[in-house]
């Protein structure tokens, strides 16, 4: 479990295709010496697991079905990726219950500037779009935005200048892909809600 506030801004060092998917290697600021091989980190919202670790990097098995549902096939060396530790007892929840399991892939419609801010229009996939609530929360390669509009297929975010500085979302631009995870939440109920209609129609 994770919280949607990126904690550090990494740097693909290297990915090294195996049989199934690629071994990603990422050079980071975080505290490498707390970090224990098998430990759960998001990738631009993605949640890997630390197979091998050495001074200022680790490295992470990307299996293929990750590589299917993810943008993470189309990182290369030198790219900038969103990194977060999972969620301990003693964290602070700033943002909003992020499960690492991204639901799929966005596209960036629109950036526009507002101030020292920018507005993002996405576009989704309506399997995702129905999950998105105006006011609700949504994981942006696992940084955790609210939703500030949305119509159809499409919602928009504000990303305030500290977000920019410290995110991915700094560096992109219309047209670039982006992973997208709704909120769990609503996907918990909508299946309490459809069991519930299943037993009572079963019930009649």
């Amino acid at each position: 479990m994770f919280t949607g506030i990126i904690e550090d801004l990494g740097t693909v060092e290297s990915l090294k295709p195996t049989d199934q998917g690629v071994v990603i290697t990422i050079h980071t600021s975080l505290p490498v010496a707390e970090i224990s091989i098998g430990d759960s980190i998001t990738v631009n919202g993605a949640c890997l697991t630390v197979v091998s670790k050495s001074p200022g990097r680790f490295a992470m098995d990307v299996s293929a079905e990750t590589l299917r549902c993810t943008g993470l096939g189309e990182l290369k060396p030198g790219s900038r990726v969103n990194l977060e530790r999972c969620l301990t007892l003693g964290k602070l929840l700033g943002g909003h219950l992020v499960s690492g399991h991204v639901d799929g892939a966005g596209r960036i419609v629109s950036i526009k500037p507002e101030g020292d801010s920018r507005l993002f229009t996405f576009e989704v996939a309506p399997a995702q779009a129905r999950y998105l609530v105006e006011k609700g929360s949504v994981a942006i390669d696992g940084a955790s935005l609210t939703v500030f509009s949305l119509k159809d297929c499409n919602f928009s975010v504000e990303v305030i200048p500290h977000t920019l500085r410290c995110t991915t979302l700094g560096f992109k631009q219309a047209g670039d892909s982006v992973n997208i995870e709704t909120d769990m939440l609503v996907k918990y109920v909508e299946r309490i809600l459809v069991a519930r209609e299943t037993a009572r129609g079963t019930a009649s």
